[in-house]
């Protein structure tokens, strides 16, 4: 893996999280951020002097970089975050120069530069432009950075909309910069949570901008909900929605056994938020039967939850780590699930049938079976033995 960058004659050693998980030809940063960097420090003699702003710092590029001007630093990402003090302390940066903030604490404080990469989710920058208009001011530079096949001019479009006047920059190794000048624009709302219902039971789900599946139930849900009746008894059990997003998973298994525990786990912030909300409103007579933990895959769990000990895990593995194509997550969850269960207790998995995760499974536990499975799904069952 390529950890060092080398640019305007400063060397940072920079890596991804969790670093024994990722693939040698990976780096933890990329031609925007490097766009965004050189650009900063050619145009702006005082940037230490002043209030910056970074959002949807991938791995903490910018934050490391930038260590100087004591940033405030905002992501959905619980693994970026993680990503980030890690390369913090390996370059000697003290940990308190950069102050964090997650997606879902409002923050009040005006400021002067925003360095913004553009996220994967539209509907994530949308929300993110929308809380800036209380924070930026016509004196406020905005500067946003991503591949150059994200910026559209439907994104621009959205900074036209929000904060004001738009430009941007020649591509340049494949990235682009946006330039908006804010004009003082305020909105009445947000657009988010976007709001849907199930069918039966009826259930009423909100979800934040970054949770996926943000506007209807998505098919590996529904074909795991299909399918729930035949796995083992959960009364009295606890289960771990791994990779909860709205937590509609968990909210149909508290509906449907007696007396269980269910623990929601995202590493987004908006979605273990989302999941909350959707138990608080729709059964908030067993809130107490339920925990709600921002991690990265299982780690550390017993220490995290208030539940140390797991029957099941059901999880929809993701397979992309921003937007990189990506098995070791999945393999991350495989290994974490086994780790906390119980002898005899259950990981059961909804994946595309493309996927190799029989195979998976059966390397790691010694067994895989196939509770359904359609044109495009599989849902697997693995028993800890």
């Amino acid at each position: 893996m390529n950890t060092s960058l080398t640019l305007l004659d400063r060397n940072l050693q920079l890596v991804r999280y969790p670093q024994d998980l990722q693939h040698p030809s990976w780096q933890a940063w990329d031609a925007a951020d490097e766009y965004i960097i050189e650009y900063v420090e050619q145009n702006f003699q005082d940037i230490k002097n002043q209030s910056v702003s970074i959002y949807n710092d991938d791995f903490g590029a910018l934050a490391c970089w930038f260590a100087d001007s004591k940033p405030i630093w905002v992501s959905d990402s619980f693994v970026a975050k993680q990503s980030c003090l890690v390369n913090l302390q390996q370059n000697n940066i003290p940990i308190e120069s950069v102050s964090f903030y997650d997606s879902v604490t409002p923050i009040d404080s005006p400021v002067e530069v925003v360095l913004l990469k553009v996220p994967k989710t539209t509907a994530l920058l949308e929300q993110q432009l929308i809380d800036l208009q209380a924070r930026v001011s016509p004196s406020t530079t905005v500067i946003a950075a991503g591949k150059a096949n994200l910026i559209q001019k439907s994104t621009l479009a959205l900074f036209e909309k929000y904060l004001g006047n738009t430009t941007t920059s020649l591509a340049k190794k494949k990235a682009r910069l946006v330039f908006c000048q804010p004009a003082g624009i305020t909105s009445d709302s947000s657009l988010y949570p976007t709001i849907w219902f199930t069918d039966k039971p009826r259930f009423k789900i909100s979800n934040l901008a970054n949770v996926f599946a943000r506007q209807q139930l998505d098919i590996g849900a529904r074909f795991m909900l299909e399918h729930l009746s035949k796995l083992a008894n959960m009364n009295n059990k606890t289960v771990i929605d791994l990779g909860c997003g709205n937590g509609v998973l968990g909210l149909h298994i508290l509906d449907q056994s007696k007396h269980i525990k269910v623990v929601f786990v995202d590493e987004s912030y908006m979605a273990v938020a989302s999941a909350k909300k959707n138990v608080l409103v729709n059964m908030a007579e067993k809130e107490h039967q339920c925990d709600f933990i921002v991690n990265n895959c299982l780690d550390n769990f017993t220490q995290k939850s208030k539940f140390t000990e797991a029957d099941m895990v059901l999880c929809n593995p993701p397979f992309h780590q921003q937007n990189t194509v990506t098995d070791h997550i999945a393999w991350q969850m495989f290994k974490d699930a086994k780790s906390v269960l119980q002898n005899g207790g259950q990981l059961v998995v909804v994946g595309n049938r493309h996927l190799d995760y029989p195979n998976k499974l059966k390397r790691l536990f010694g067994n895989a079976a196939t509770v359904a499975t359609n044109q495009k799904f599989s849902i697997l069952s693995a028993t800890k033995r």
